[in-house]
């Protein structure tokens, strides 16, 4: 067994280099690069067939998303949202001088807990951001439910959640928009990247306006708008990655089944089943560390990882609510959230792509079982 290669947490999909060369040529001859160019266009139409979605608007990275959203919806005053995510969800609400709120989440998602929401619901409260953790879907339906009797609009952090889909059912047609990121560690990747999916072609339209300094021509401006376009050499790039990123699944797939039947009878390690009904894009794969049972904590199973030059990552800790701008706003105390601030503690996503081998898997599992 090889012991030396270092086995890390992620791993791009890369297109094929040749095919790649040749859709480059075409830009090159075309010297069309970016402002909603041929592949940006097609790459629009692509992602829609494949994410089951109506309308889809391409931005340069996923947190310029979630950040035009808020624009786009006219979201103010507070905002309900989950402090077990990556620090990029609440940024936006506070870039937009919004207020964030979090609730606590659910053990078996690490999604919002639905029946914290009403409780934290104030005048001031405009809309729900909660986010599909590790790509498993939240509970839309109560979610919906709640924003429905309150007039909340709902915004689905959706980063994890490339192609999961419910009974058939793309899961960003819930909500009032989805954003999506595609940076080089997601399941699909377009380097840098990410998406607005909104369900009538009047969003698409100011969602495109605002994404491009709010022009409707070249004379004029309908909205203080930012630029957050997609270029024409990463929507190529996406295009290419849109046709194998089934085979990617499939691979993380095997590895989710290794992991389960190997990991299944060890005392103080908890992770997650499929749900039924449910697509998933097997984005990661968490464990959870009970110590007591285990017999050493998660912190020391996550160094020891790291001294065999296995690569896990403690995602998400700390808890965003910790970090120094969010921790002295009333919902951000620990007692507050009882169930991220346990399951922050015991979290390792081990590694998880298309590119890890029986050799990999074996001494990462070795590495867990033998404590």
């Amino acid at each position: 067994m090889d012991t030396n290669k270092q086995i890390t947490v992620t791993s791009p999909q890369l297109p094929d280099l040749d095919e790649f060369q040749a859709l480059l040529k075409e830009i090159w001859e075309s010297k069309w690069i970016t402002n909603n160019g041929q592949f940006h266009k097609l790459l629009e139409e692509e992602l829609c067939k494949y994410l089951k979605v109506p309308y889809i608007s391409l931005f340069t990275n996923g947190t310029l998303p979630l950040l035009t959203a808020l624009q786009a919806l006219r979201i103010t005053g507070e905002v309900i949202t989950t402090p077990y995510s990556f620090v990029a969800t609440t940024h936006s609400l506070w870039w937009n001088g919004i207020k964030p709120v979090f609730v606590d989440i659910e053990e078996s998602t690490c999604g919002m807990d639905p029946n914290r929401i009403e409780a934290a619901i104030t005048p001031r409260t405009t809309a729900i951001m909660p986010v599909h953790c590790y790509g498993k879907p939240c509970n839309t339906k109560h979610i919906q439910e709640i924003a429905n009797k309150y007039g909340l609009k709902v915004i689905y952090d959706a980063a994890h959640a490339f192609g999961v889909e419910v009974n058939g059912e793309g899961i960003m047609n819930e909500g009032d928009i989805s954003t999506l990121s595609f940076h080089a560690t997601k399941v699909y990747n377009t380097i840098e990247g990410g998406a607005m999916i909104m369900h009538d072609s009047e969003m698409k339209k100011r969602v495109d306006f605002l994404k491009n300094f709010g022009f409707a021509d070249e004379v004029t401006v309908v909205a203080p708008g930012i630029n957050g376009k997609m270029d024409e050499v990463r929507a190529a790039y996406g295009l290419l990655n849109l046709k194998q990123v089934d085979s990617a699944i499939a691979a993380r797939q095997r590895v989710a089944q290794i992991y389960r039947k190997e990991l299944k009878d060890i005392p103080g390690v908890r992770y997650f089943e499929d749900i039924p009904g449910v697509r998933h894009n097997y984005s990661y794969f968490p464990i959870f560390i009970k110590a007591e049972e285990y017999g050493m904590s998660r912190d020391d199973l996550y160094f020891k990882m790291k001294a065999r030059n296995i690569l896990g990552r403690r995602y998400f800790y700390p808890l965003i609510s910790n970090f120094s701008t969010y921790h002295g706003l009333p919902s951000a105390a620990t007692e507050n959230l009882p169930n991220a601030t346990r399951i922050a503690n015991e979290v390792i996503c081990l590694p998880m792509h298309h590119e890890l081998s029986d050799n990999d898997l074996e001494r990462i599992l070795d590495c867990i079982k033998n404590r």
